[in-house]
């Protein structure tokens, strides 16, 4: 009897309400824990979008007037600073254009991505994991030093302040990335997969058309938003290779355009903001589910 009240002893709190997470069925420790660093998690990550969100709808007056204004609030919003984003400058026109760099951009790279991943990962060649790696490295390179060669490459094929300079230069950062996730995917696709394909006859490009790809549907979808994503916010390139108004995007626009000396259109800014963040959240939140799985069956190897 001593010896079996001793191992229930030894197993209760493992097994029972107070092993495991039973530390949280406290009141207390849940505030502790888990409310208040979630609470702070969520301030911090939705408190710009609600700095935009006010300051887009806030008559100018009420920008700079603290003393008579709360400055996180907005007393009588109106919906001048859009009316005058959307009709008195090119806005319209900068987010066609970051929309079409973004889709010829995240489509060039995945293609490429998809036959570099696949080769490395599934051919088994010698040296391959060494190409992966430099792949990976080549993706810590800063665009900063990247944009010098590509300068004189955009010059020298007449490219200059055109959309086609980003859609082919945007890959150089996209492709290594992309490659890398995907590598990961395709490493937890069973081989024995291939294998019996390969018995039956079938080629390599009808096992990577119809049994890969259909299989790494999450992963293409991940990488794609990630591609997407990048795409939609670069900066560096699209500054130093659009010239002409017409042909901005967003992020450069916005900020070439609309800030005037020591003149900040401070209303039109963050509403130019707020419209050019929607498209990106829209995506993550029809995929979200793809990008979590696609995540999960990257790094489980």
């Amino acid at each position: 009897m001593a010896v079996t009240e001793t191992r229930n002893t030894a197993v209760g709190p493992k097994g029972g309400d107070e092993g495991g997470m039973g530390y949280l069925q406290s009141l207390p420790r849940r505030v502790v824990t888990v409310y208040i660093p979630l609470v702070i998690f969520v301030f911090v990550l939705l408190f710009p979008f609600y700095w935009m969100a006010i300051t887009s709808v806030k008559p100018n007056e009420q920008m700079t007037n603290f003393n008579d204004y709360s400055p996180f609030w907005v007393i009588g919003p109106t919906l001048e600073h859009f009316r005058y984003l959307l009709f008195d400058t090119s806005y319209p026109g900068w987010l066609w254009n970051t929309i079409l760099i973004s889709f010829g951009s995240t489509f060039l790279s995945l293609l490429a991505a998809v036959f570099a991943a696949y080769a490395i990962e599934r051919l088994r060649f010698s040296g391959s994991r060494q190409v992966g790696l430099a792949i990976f490295l080549a993706y810590l390179v800063p665009p900063s030093i990247l944009f010098i060669p590509l300068s004189v490459m955009v010059f020298r094929l007449g490219l200059y302040d055109t959309p086609f300079a980003l859609i082919l230069t945007y890959p150089t950062f996209l492709v290594p990335f992309c490659t890398w996730l995907l590598m990961g995917y395709f490493r937890s696709i069973p081989f024995e997969l291939e294998e019996c394909a390969l018995i039956d006859g079938a080629s390599r490009w009808q096992i990577l058309t119809k049994i890969v790809l259909p299989l790494s549907v999450p992963g293409l979808i991940s990488a794609g938003i990630f591609a997407f994503t990048l795409s939609w916010n670069e900066f560096i390139y699209a500054l130093t290779f659009i010239q002409s108004s017409e042909n901005k995007t967003v992020p450069v626009g916005v900020l070439t355009e609309l800030v005037r000396s020591d003149v900040y259109e401070w209303g039109a800014l963050m509403a130019g903001a707020l419209i050019g963040s929607l498209p990106v959240v829209i995506l993550y939140s029809f995929f979200v589910e793809h990008y979590v799985s696609s995540m999960t069956g990257a790094v489980k190897e």
